[in-house]
């Protein structure tokens, strides 16, 4: 059951923990914003309470009532009432989730050096649909082209794999299962690794061209065929980022949410990560997402936050978990 609940196929969008607030009013939302921004020292409370209560649709719908009320944006007010790591969150909140994406992406590669985990885990947790929005914002927010950043910022067959995962199209059928192909897949896959120079071109294409069910049938008939696990495989033949690269998408394929639950545990006090993934996955799939954290560590994540987190960053990130896993 939880696998078919999970499913992203069957049940895109509707496993997030933030929904609609019911009864939703923009101009009284953001009146009381305008009061708690005028208050003496801010009332930050509020502020955190009313934008983590409501979905990203009704905050883009508070931020244009706010506009309207005060003719001032309120982004800009925002930054001026909070600091560092909750301003972040604060403003990732008024961001659309293409824009959010797009600017999780540019982090990314700001800055001297790129971190490649954290492109990989937006790329790789993401569907050709969003990936293509991502791109289309992050022109209009930076005016640049992510194609070609992520051209500047990787190189050799690395840069091959996340161009390739920008663009995925899932090519094979998803009405029925195509034994032949998924035969065809596991050989090629095979063969790439088995020779003296190993040959990355195969794994990419099919990693990046197939959908998840077709890929847990290929992964899975590669470990049996090899007596060993895909991520074993990938590690012993490949290095550097494109080893990197292969290893967060074996390992995501299977499970978006056990892939984002890894990360959390490993991360959880890098604080812009962990507002990353909550954030992100909020109106999709973080029950999900909470669900693999339990099981994996046995605590609930919502708990795990309560003990790393205080105050009112606390706070946000408990109203985005939600509630408590027992």
């Amino acid at each position: 059951l939880y696998s078919k609940i999970c499913s992203h196929a069957m049940w895109w969008g509707t496993l997030g923990t933030v929904r609609p607030f019911p009864n939703f009013n923009s101009e009284k939302d953001a009146r009381d914003i305008q009061t708690a921004l005028e208050s003496k020292d801010s009332d930050v409370n509020t502020l955190v309470r009313i934008l983590t209560n409501r979905n990203n649709a009704q905050r883009q719908s508070i931020a244009e009532s706010y506009r309207n009320l005060t003719q001032k944006e309120l982004c800009p007010a925002l930054k001026k009432a909070v600091s560092g790591g909750l301003e972040q969150l604060m403003l990732g909140l008024m961001m659309t989730p293409s824009q959010f994406d797009a600017h999780r992406l540019r982090q990314a590669m700001e800055g001297i050096g790129t971190d490649e985990e954290s492109l990989l885990a937006v790329l790789c947790t993401k569907s050709p649909q969003q990936l293509k929005d991502a791109t289309i914002a992050y022109k209009q927010e930076f005016g640049r082209y992510l194609e070609n950043d992520l051209i500047s910022e990787t190189s050799k067959d690395f840069t091959k794999l996340v161009l390739a995962i920008l663009k995925k199209e899932e090519l094979n059928s998803k009405e029925m299962v195509d034994y032949q192909l998924i035969n065809q897949d596991v050989k090629a896959l095979n063969d790439a690794v088995n020779g003296k120079k190993k040959d990355p071109a195969p794994w990419i294409q099919v990693l990046t061209t197939r959908d998840s069910n077709h890929l847990n049938r290929v992964l899975s008939r590669l470990e049996d065929l090899r007596g060993e696990t895909v991520d074993k495989t990938v590690q012993s033949h490949f290095s550097g980022d494109l080893r990197l690269g292969f290893r967060t998408l074996v390992v995501s394929i299977p499970s978006i949410p056990l892939f984002l639950a890894q990360r959390l545990h490993s991360n959880i006090k890098k604080s812009s990560l962990v507002q990353g993934i909550l954030i992100s996955h909020s109106e999709e799939d973080l029950l999900c997402v909470r669900i693999e954290y339990r099981r994996l560590t046995n605590t609930s994540l919502y708990s795990t936050l309560q003990k790393e987190y205080k105050g009112e960053m606390q706070q946000a990130l408990l109203a985005l978990c939600r509630s408590e896993d027992l």
